[in-house]
């Protein structure tokens, strides 16, 4: 007699209860194929339950296919529906694992304070969005994103960064990572160049090279790409940099090198995409200008709210010189239809009223002081034998021990041991070998006290490792 503990107390209907527990125990082996389950006027009598509550569990189990009926013979678990559990085990271990990293340090990059979200301006802005929005707003909508945002954005965009475009340049994006992926599929194929930025992500190195083409790496120092290296005789697809803020060393792109990059562009015939990775936050002076401003017609301009407001939100944009706007969209279209637009036509609303402006300024006096706390506690903790740079604008800085290479060994004892997460630059490098005692530190998304911890634990771990 198959067993089926009910309990009336849940607010879970005893047809669910039935079902899943039948379902579960087919699914684990416990009942197995041909095993042959009490009729429906057996085990309703034994659970004190009406016979139509197990006539609807086993039509449902039926009807996925876990159980079969003969007739005049009975209901049978059918044959294939024992899953091994296996992979499942796997899953809960790994969620394990991940609980007990909550007590870890971690200096990640590129995360903004998480628990500093504007919830409650966005929470108001969304349930306005979805209360005054007309019924086609909740169809599909277009490519390159809706209007209103272009429109907003575009305004915003030249008053704080410079940058020269009319709303239809613009394409909204699923975060700046769909942006660098439509750029790639659209301009590069199998053997084609990009001049890149060396450090710069390990992961916008996968994204360029992944079409087949070949990444030729120029060095970055406290000025940014060193343009001057860049062999005249390239013919490369385009240029990427990151001229506000380079990432990961941090420098600006000069005036003159910007020229130098454009001229080089110009003479090439190829264009250069510009990220603007962390520019909102300059602790001294004003964000940089944007790169694009100079030759709109020749630079692609990716941005993303990521940084500024969440991830969560995976809203980014291009602005695109007129000849890539329809190949953009159609590429777009074909990738995901467009990014949703309820998000969309709520961040206009919040850039529209001011309150992105607001609260950049808000989260600037913040970012400072955990920058300037996190450069006391490293001049307090290893006074000489550190040197801080790349920390002029943005969520993170560069750390660099003469004495010392991180290797991965290295970095897994430290996070092991004394449960701090650090992020080496090497990581980053397309020439290895180049930056082995330099490491990234993100405070973007650590508290005062979580930073000051922090560095006591990578003390620690530095002078006992």
């Amino acid at each position: 007699m198959v067993w089926i503990p009910i309990d009336r107390s849940l607010d879970i209907p005893l047809i669910r209860q039935i079902y899943e527990q039948i379902r579960t125990r087919i699914l684990n082996g416990e009942l197995t194929a041909g095993d042959c389950l009490p009729s429906t006027r057996e085990l309703s009598a034994n659970l004190g339950t009406s016979r139509n509550v197990v006539v609807e569990a086993y039509e449902q189990l039926l009807a996925e296919g876990f159980i079969e009926g003969r007739q005049g013979s009975g209901t049978y678990v059918a044959q294939g529906a024992f899953l091994a559990q296996n992979r499942q085990s796997e899953f809960f271990e790994s969620q394990q694992t991940k609980e007990e990293t909550n007590d870890y340090i971690d200096f990640r990059s590129g995360l903004p304070a998480l628990d500093m979200f504007p919830r409650h301006v966005w929470g108001q802005l969304a349930k306005q969005v979805s209360l005054e929005t007309p019924p086609a707003i909740f169809g599909y909508g277009y490519p390159e994103g809706r209007s209103e945002l272009r429109n907003i954005l575009s305004l915003y965009l030249q008053r704080t960064r410079g940058v020269h475009c009319r709303p239809e340049q613009l394409v909204i994006t699923s975060g700046a990572t769909q942006a660098l992926s439509l750029i790639a599929n659209l301009l590069l194929s199998t053997g084609d160049e990009v001049i890149i930025e060396d450090p710069i992500t390990h992961e916008i190195q996968t994204i360029f090279s992944s079409p087949g083409s070949v990444l030729y790496p120029i060095p970055v120092d406290e000025q940014g790409m060193k343009t001057d290296l860049i062999p005249i005789t390239k013919k490369p697809k385009f240029v990427f940099v990151t001229p506000s803020h380079q990432f990961p060393l941090g420098g600006t792109l000069s005036i003159q090198r910007r020229i130098q990059l454009i001229q080089f562009a110009r003479m090439a015939d190829c264009y250069i995409v510009e990220d603007d990775y962390d520019s909102e936050f300059r602790y001294h002076g004003a964000p940089i200008k944007s790169l694009q401003g100079l030759d709109p017609e020749r630079v692609v301009y990716i941005g993303t709210f990521s940084k500024i407001l969440s991830p969560a939100l995976r809203l980014g944009y291009l602005i695109l010189p007129p000849a890539l706007t329809e190949r953009v969209k159609d590429l777009k279209w074909f990738t995901d239809l467009h990014t949703p637009s309820l998000d969309q036509l709520t961040l206009a609303r919040f850039i529209d009223e001011r309150h992105l402006e607001r609260h950049i300024r808000k989260m600037k006096k913040v970012y400072k002081k955990r920058h300037d706390h996190l450069k006391k506690c490293l001049v307090k903790e290893f006074g000489t034998q550190v040197k801080v740079s790349g920390d002029s604008t943005g969520l993170h800085l560069i750390a660099e021990f003469p004495n010392i290479e991180f290797s991965s060994q290295k970095v897994n004892e430290i996070m092991k041991e004394y449960k701090v997460k650090i992020y080496p630059v090497e990581l980053h490098t397309i020439r290895k070998s180049t930056h082995q005692n330099k490491v990234i530190l993100g405070y973007g998304n650590l508290t005062l006290e979580e930073i000051e911890e922090g560095i006591d634990r990578l003390s620690k771990a530095i002078f006992n490792v």
